[in-house]
This record gives structure tokens, C-alpha cells and sequence, in this order.
């Protein structure tokens, strides 16, 4: 397994993108890659050994997967850690500084997808994120 890491970065107060990233009625809105996608589901019990299952559609409906796994490690307003279902291990780091927050999101890689086309997924979430968050303050 390779670690891939990727990153954003969105103007705001800490506290704003921590509930934006946490709460399932804002994850429902950021968590897909590609507008032809949509989350329709999101439960997120976030609490450390807590769980979070999110649905992922395509928008016309031909399929779906879930998205699944439980927190091993949460820092507030700096660090969450948790396991997929799968096994892997994911980190996301979160870093304010000048009214910005960087977030830096590493995760171990799968064997059924090219690396490539892994890092490129995971980061159009992040940048969805980045574009819901921003829609947020304007």
C-alpha cells in the first residue's frame, strides 16, 4: 500500500470548517467528486471508535456505494483519524493560520484502482469541499 496525500486550502474560520467537514446536512452537499454524483446518505456518529456511512450515487441512479469506516483518533479542530471498512487508514490534518485553514488529507492506497486515478478522486472531494465551503460565506 502507497500513502497518497493531497491538500486544500479554504478562507474561514476554523470552527465553520470543522462543522462544514463533520456535520452529515453539510457532508451531504460536498462529499462526491464530479457533479454527475451526489451523496445521498450521511451518518456520521463522530466520536472516537464512532462510525460514519456515507452513500454515493450517480445522479442518474445506475449505481451506488457506500463509504464507510470508524474513528480511531480525534483532535478537535486538528486532527481526525479513522479506518475504512477495507482496512486502510486515512488522516486528515487540518491547519489554520491568517483566516485560512489548510486541509491535508493522506490515505493508503487500494489495489483495484491506479494510483493516478486514486489521488485524482479523493482530491476532486477535497476541492468539492473547497467549493461548498466558499458558497457557504458569499
Amino acid at each position: 500500500m502507497e500513502k497518497i496525500t493531497i491538500k486544500t486550502e479554504v478562507k474561514g474560520d476554523i470552527n465553520n470548517v470543522w462543522e462544514a467537514w463533520n456535520n452529515p446536512t453539510h457532508i451531504k452537499n460536498w462529499y462526491f467528486a464530479s457533479d454527475d454524483w451526489q451523496c445521498t446518505k450521511a451518518v456520521n456518529d463522530f466520536t472516537e471508535g464512532g462510525r460514519f456511512s456515507y452513500t454515493l450515487s450517480a445522479a442518474d441512479n445506475s449505481e451506488s456505494f457506500d463509504f464507510e469506516g470508524t474513528y480511531t483518533n480525534i483532535e478537535p479542530l486538528k486532527l481526525i483519524e479513522f479506518k475504512l471498512d477495507d482496512e486502510r487508514l486515512v488522516q486528515v490534518e487540518f491547519k489554520e493560520y491568517d483566516g485560512k485553514v489548510t486541509i491535508i488529507e493522506t490515505f493508503e492506497s487500494e489495489e483495484q484502482n491506479p494510483i493516478e486515478l486514486q489521488k485524482t478522486g479523493w482530491q476532486a472531494i477535497l476541492d468539492n469541499f473547497a467549493k461548498y465551503f466558499d458558497s457557504l460565506s458569499n
